[in-house]
């Protein structure tokens, strides 16, 4: 029933990304994604992955780690804890474009290891090869597919190593699903999160775009709450 209108990405703004955006809604918007992160166990997929990457780490060696579109940081600050838990000397510098968003994220608690720089992912001051692991999580479907190929291409061009993207499938119970989990949100959520759905990725077109953007050493994985990543290292392992 409706999967028809899943068929194709129906593109439209989120009013989170809008500059006239009202701080507190953003706020709130945020805070939801923290909590959709933790209970419906985004955040531990990164970690799962970013624990296989650490087998070929070898002890005392530093890991630099570039997050693009990081919202609030609690994802950067997971793998931080994460790493220190394992005593990784790891560190990361979180990326995103709008102010009221970056400042957000630096307002979430200081870490030396952790530094937020707001700057468009379409023209980052970084060099070629700056960054172990550059990593993405629920940026790709605010994006045309030519812009997602861009960023994969950029990803693969700052990363030594490999690189991580999370995003969300599009899919009909998913759009229930998120129906539900915002019923009583703000008017915002409730439209971003449906619009978020609606403008996802198929596994199809998530396999069509890392062909483009040449990024075939990340291999595909699925994960619970109609979530995938695009993961993987350059040497294989």
């Amino acid at each position: 029933m409706f999967d028809w209108l899943f068929n194709s990405r129906r593109r439209q703004p989120e009013w989170m990304d809008e500059e006239s955006v009202d701080p507190d809604d953003l706020r709130h918007s945020l805070a939801f994604i923290r909590r959709i992160n933790v209970s419906l166990g985004y955040t531990r997929s990164i970690l799962w992955h970013f624990d296989r990457f650490s087998r070929s780490w070898r002890a005392g060696e530093r890991i630099d780690i570039l997050d693009l579109a990081t919202g609030s940081a609690d994802i950067p600050r997971a793998i931080l804890t994460w790493a220190g838990a394992r005593g990784f000397d790891l560190h990361i510098v979180a990326v995103d474009r709008h102010p009221v968003t970056a400042r957000a994220a630096a307002a979430g608690g200081e870490d030396a290891r952790l530094r937020i720089v707001q700057a468009d992912v379409f023209n980052l001051p970084f060099d070629a090869g700056s960054f172990d692991y550059v990593m993405t999580a629920m940026f790709l479907h605010h994006l045309d597919t030519p812009e997602i190929v861009r960023v994969l291409k950029t990803m693969d061009r700052l990363a030594r190593r490999g690189i991580l993207a999370a995003d969300l499938l599009r899919h009909r119970r998913a759009y229930l699903w998120i129906r539900l989990l915002t019923l009583f949100s703000t008017p915002m959520i409730k439209h971003d999160a449906a619009v978020s759905v609606a403008q996802a990725l198929s596994k199809k077109e998530v396999m069509e775009i890392r062909g483009r953007a040449g990024v075939l050493y990340a291999a595909y994985h699925r994960h619970f709450g109609h979530r995938f990543v695009l993961a993987g290292s350059k040497s294989g392992r």
